[in-house]
């Protein structure tokens, strides 16, 4: 008499997990994440809610994690595996350098499986400081400190001041970039973005 395999419940619940992620991002570009649901997100991945408040407290902390998932995804397809593993490249050129990430990230802003549920997050950030701590450390955060190595790099290169912060630096081409994304108050494009690293590296004072 043969026995039978017990089911696996970790990939039973690994299959849930990707099901949820999916359900939640779809939702939100779909009908807005104002009108996305725990119990529309449960429906439309075929699980019942209360799997879905076992692992997450809130559709935020869904959509959050749906959303490092699906940029971790789209990182490993897009960047080649010495970016995956140094993040910004180094070339010796740090304008090039620079251009080149924040390329990229007009690409990413501009991917319409990425819109929705970044303005979502971003949305929820603003009227939750507890929700906005957790999308600073876990999405944004591990980010900027890419620049900040390369700025410290290039710190000592030589190429920059050595007594400038680079936490504080980077925001000269990251932060106006957010703004005009989040507030629409201008096209996102690499000639925008081209011109942020150059204003930044070389001032406004005439040369």
């Amino acid at each position: 008499m043969s026995q039978k395999t017990a089911p696996d419940s970790t990939r039973r619940s690994e299959k849930s997990r990707r099901a949820i992620y999916d359900a939640a991002l779809a939702l939100v570009v779909e009908a807005g994440y104002a009108k996305t649901t725990i119990e529309g997100i449960a429906a439309r991945a075929g699980v019942g809610k209360q799997t879905i408040y076992r692992w997450w407290p809130s559709k935020a902390d869904v959509l959050l994690e749906a959303f490092l998932d699906l940029s971790e995804q789209y990182a490993e397809a897009v960047a080649t595996p010495e970016e995956l593993q140094h993040g910004i490249p180094d070339t010796g050129d740090l304008a090039a350098d620079l251009k080149y990430v924040l390329r990229a990230t007009v690409d990413e802003l501009l991917e319409p499986r990425f819109e929705a549920p970044s303005r979502a997050l971003a949305a929820e950030g603003v009227v939750s400081e507890q929700f906005a701590t957790q999308v600073v450390s876990r999405l944004l955060e591990p980010s900027l400190q890419l620049y900040v190595r390369r700025l410290k790099a290039a710190q000592d290169a030589g190429d920059v001041r050595r007594d400038i912060d680079p936490r504080i630096a980077l925001e000269l081409f990251v932060s106006p970039l957010a703004q005009r994304w989040l507030q629409r108050t201008g096209p996102i494009t690499y000639e925008y973005t081209d011109a942020l690293v150059d204003y930044a590296l070389n001032g406004l004072a005439p040369r």
